[in-house]
């Protein structure tokens, strides 16, 4: 069929039109920001199947399920004969998760395997660390976990990590000498229980691919093309599993955006996109440049911005759309007097343009800056929601209802078991759930099965009898939902289990607002059941369900666990402002984005500063939040900010100084103005006293009266004399002469070696001889251990840690000699909070000084030494 016979292309751009017809051969869309992305992938599958490609063939991958689905209503309403039903499509979770239940048993897994939630991960590891006497303090259960996870991202098993002595000796260094064994017990722990986590889903999948040759043929066959969305926020097991899969015939369409890749704390690697053309040669690549959301302005000035970076795709995105006004820049004393000015610009903005208040969002980079911008709109009277990501499912009432289903479909789960052995409360404490998970390790069995055998056995002694008098009722209940399961609709079946496990009983006799909320959420989550069945059931009315297969608990139970923190309604749905960090608001878009907190350390983040890819990273991350904006974009920053109780003094971001002059608004100070018609906040007395010790220390810093003042004009920070937002004047910031550009080759010149960030490996390796990669230094630094300095073997490391980077002003010497109450240039101190540290700087404010202070572990701090309370160490 000719390309312009089909309704299917009507209203795309010429480059859009180019990336939809051109599906026989490997493609790459590089698609910017609000370039019409998901249109033109849902055009091209429905186009594929419109020329005769048989759906069946078609795997589409996405990152979250409300994706999938609007993308599977599209091209339903592109193809009203239905056809679009067939194609496989949702997140690479859900979609293997169902391939790992058909193959389980090949990979000595049940076919009923739990999946385990971030929750049941921390518990089992709290678990371990409790047989193994192991301090919490140190093995915290969240970086363990973390740490777990980036594991098993890497393809990296519990005997590959055991057997590298590399990791031994940053274990060690990192004082978690034992993480190895932690590590190899949890997962013999999973397996045990008949569990996966959402990492073990991608793990395990590779595993079957790579041991089973047969099933691997299977899939390859199944699926001739593949597309797949976000592909710059897919990590390496994500990677390998794609390339194992279009093996034979490379049929492989990414859709991405170099320029969005800000997921590296997930795994997600970026050197994915940009090597696509080098793994797959053949590959076409499509730009999408037009940016049909943005003002002019605001699409240039993020251009202006994102070419900084070196690692990167060409491409330029431009918008036909209206000039726009300029993106504006506030400029604030203190942290809540920037809240402040934020607030009241905003509710001018959607006053005087009468818009809803739910197209405006408040963008921060952590979420503990939401704090004061709460308290500002609440004293305005200004309805806003914070965006967390899922919460539904994180409510104690959900968790334990779905822990009953959990042991019911499998009694291997010890996890489950052990939330809600005594949930509502029976009388069985921790000692005797103990007692339980001694008896069950001495019998080799699960803690379900153990209480199960010792009910129907005589008691051998006073301890096992009282463990029989105690359990006898919740295992007698458990075992008739067993038997109700099979003969019970999904629906009556949930009612049946919140009924009998006494959670309907307990919540309705508190009478309390939030025993009401709890049964609130019940009644949601049964709801939920009878949709599943009810859609279930037309599937099966239209073909795309055989008659026998019905809606299952174990299906609707596998659907639940895989709901990701981005498949919850959109933030903007109620009018409210939305505060939210700027991580959750990819892929989303407002008329009016304010993006707070433009400091140095705080945006871009302290850790990003430790390396040119952390910067280039936090740079995307801005990148990001300023292509939310339709229509117009206010950025702000504090002069100084309160830390750990510190007030602490900030420098400007060098962003706002990347940005071209020619799309920003001269900034903006409309603290004078607001404090002359103060309604709230901090007291005239504390504004005016903060604006005096400022104005002291500009005055000094433009007259070049200070050694420090000078020292840190030097190193590239000074504030005055043709330097804005602290940029030096040759144009380059600070950050840029650390990591210049030079320093970092381009993509396109050299991509990435294999496996990505877990040590060098060949380029060349095919996929099928792909095994354990060896682990990178950075991907390990970021949880928690040092980095090693490589060897000159290929993969290798050694174990000798990196030494810190040093604060640039640390190298001026101009305030080496400068000391006054008691603190000198040298000294090592302590602080309650950060640790002990080495005093880099001093600066002389009137009546007090400014400490700049290198911590081992906190980094580099700016404090002021009447609030510091620090303590001089030997």
């Amino acid at each position: 069929m000719e390309s312009n016979e089909s309704k299917i292309l009507r209203g795309l751009n010429p480059a859009q039109r180019e990336a939809v017809i051109n599906y026989e051969s490997p493609s790459l869309i590089i698609a910017g920001a609000g370039s019409g992305k998901t249109r033109v992938l849902t055009s091209r599958i429905a186009y594929m199947i419109e020329c005769g490609v048989d759906p069946r063939q078609i795997l589409a991958l996405t990152f979250t399920n409300k994706a999938a689905e609007q993308m599977r209503e599209r091209i339903a309403q592109m193809l009203p004969d239905r056809r679009s039903r067939y194609i496989r499509m949702g997140t690479f979770h859900s979609v293997f998760a169902r391939i790992l239940r058909a193959q389980a048993d090949r990979i000595g897994y049940p076919e009923s395997y739990t999946i385990y939630e971030p929750s049941d991960v921390r518990n089992l590891l709290k678990t371990i660390l409790r047989e193994q006497g192991l301090p919490d303090d140190r093995y915290k259960p969240n970086m363990l976990a973390s740490r777990i996870s980036y594991a098993k991202n890497c393809l990296i098993t519990p005997g590959a990590y055991l057997a590298n002595a590399t990791f031994a000796a940053e274990d060690r260094q990192a004082q978690i000498p034992e993480f190895g064994n932690i590590y190899n017990l949890y997962c013999q722990r999973c397996r045990h229980n008949g569990a996966m986590d959402f990492d073990d889903l991608l793990l395990q999948t590779n595993i079957l691919l790579r041991d089973c040759p047969d099933v691997l043929a299977l899939y390859q066959e199944q699926f001739r093309y593949i597309l797949v969305d976000e592909y710059q926020d897919t990590n390496y097991a994500q990677y390998v599993i794609i390339r194992r899969l279009s093996q034979h015939h490379s049929r492989v369409c990414v859709v991405g955006d170099d320029a969005q890749s800000i997921y590296s704390f997930r795994g997600a690697k970026i050197e994915n996109i940009l090597s696509f053309q080098k793994d797959y040669p053949a590959a076409r690549v499509f730009k999408l440049e037009q940016n049909y959301r943005s003002t002019r302005t605001i699409v240039d000035a993020a251009n202006s911005v994102i070419e900084h970076n070196a690692r990167r795709m060409e491409k330029h995105c431009f918008s036909a759309g209206a000039e726009g006004e300029k993106i504006r820049i506030l400029k604030a004393y203190t942290d809540r007097e920037e809240a402040e000015m934020v607030v009241s610009d905003l509710r001018e903005k959607i006053r005087s343009t009468g818009d809803a208040w739910s197209e405006a969002v408040i963008l921060y980079r952590t979420n503990n800056q939401s704090a004061v911008l709460e308290d500002n709109l609440r004293r305005r009277g200004i309805p806003y929601r914070i965006y967390k990501g899922s919460s539904f499912y994180d409510h104690k009432e959900i968790k334990d209802l779905l822990a009953y289903i959990r042991l019911v479909i499998n009694p291997r789960d010890d996890e489950a078991f052990r939330r809600i052995v005594n949930c509502p409360a029976r009388g069985i404490g921790d000692t005797t759930v103990g007692r339980i998970a001694q008896l069950a390790a001495d019998r080799g069995v699960s803690m379900w099965e153990a209480v199960d055998a010792l009910v129907a056995e005589p008691a051998a002694d006073a301890t096992q009898r009282t463990i029989v008098r105690k359990v006898s009722e919740f295992v007698a209940m458990i075992r008739a939902l067993s038997l109700a399961r099979h003969d019970k609709g999904l629906y009556d079946f949930g009612l049946e289990i919140a009924s009998r496990s006494g959670l309907l009983a307990a919540y309705r006799a508190e009478n309390t607002p939030e025993a009401a909320s709890a049964l609130d959420n019940i009644e949601e989550l049964l709801n939920m059941m009878q949709e599943f069945k009810e859609r279930c059931d037309a599937e099966i009315r239209g073909g795309e369900r055989k008659p026998e297969e019905e809606a299952t608990i174990e299906e609707w139970l596998q659907q639940m666990m895989l709901q990701t923190d981005m498949d919850q309604e959109h933030p903007g749905e109620n009018d409210k402002v939305t505060l939210m960090t700027v991580h959750s608001a990819k892929g989303l878009e407002y008329k009016y984005v304010y993006i707070v907190g433009m400091e140095e350390n705080l945006f871009p983040s302290q850790r990003a500063l430790e390396s040119a890819d952390g910067i280039e990273e936090e740079r995307r991350l801005f990148y990001v939040a300023l292509t939310r904006a339709k229509v117009a974009a206010t950025l702000s920053y504090a002069e100084m900010r309160f830390r750990w109780g510190n007030m602490e003094f900030s420098r400007p971001s060098c962003f706002l100084s990347e940005i071209d002059p020619r799309y920003v608004e001269t900034e903006v100070d409309l603290g004078q103005e607001r404090r002359q018609r103060r309604d709230g906040g901090e007291g005239p007395a504390a504004i005016d006293e903060l604006r005096r010790r400022f104005d002291y220390r500009f005055q000094q810093q433009r007259q070049g009266g200070s050694g420090a003042a000078s020292a840190a004009r030097s190193a590239g920070y000074g504030t005055g004399g043709g330097s804005r937002f602290g940029r030096p004047a040759d144009g380059e910031s600070g950050i840029a002469r650390r990591y210049p550009r030079t320093a970092q080759p381009g993509a396109a010149q050299t991509g990435p070696s294999r496996p990505p960030h877990f040590g060098a490996q060949p380029a060349a390796r095919p996929v099928e001889a792909v095994r354990v990669p060896q682990p990178s230094t950075e991907g390990m630094r970021r949880l928690g251990v040092r980095p090693a300095t490589p060897s000159a073997g290929a993969g290798a490391t050694s174990s000798a840690a990196a030494a810190p980077s040093a604060h640039p002003a640390a190298a001026s010497s101009a305030a080496s000699a400068a000391s006054a109450g008691g603190y000198a240039v040298g000294d090592r101190v302590g602080h309650a909070t950060f640790g002990a540290g080495v005093i880099r700087r001093i600066e002389q404010l009137n009546g007090d000084q400014k400490l700049v202070v290198e911590f081992d572990s906190a980094g580099v701090k700016t404090l002021l030494a009447k609030f510091a309370k620090l303590t001089k160490l030997g």
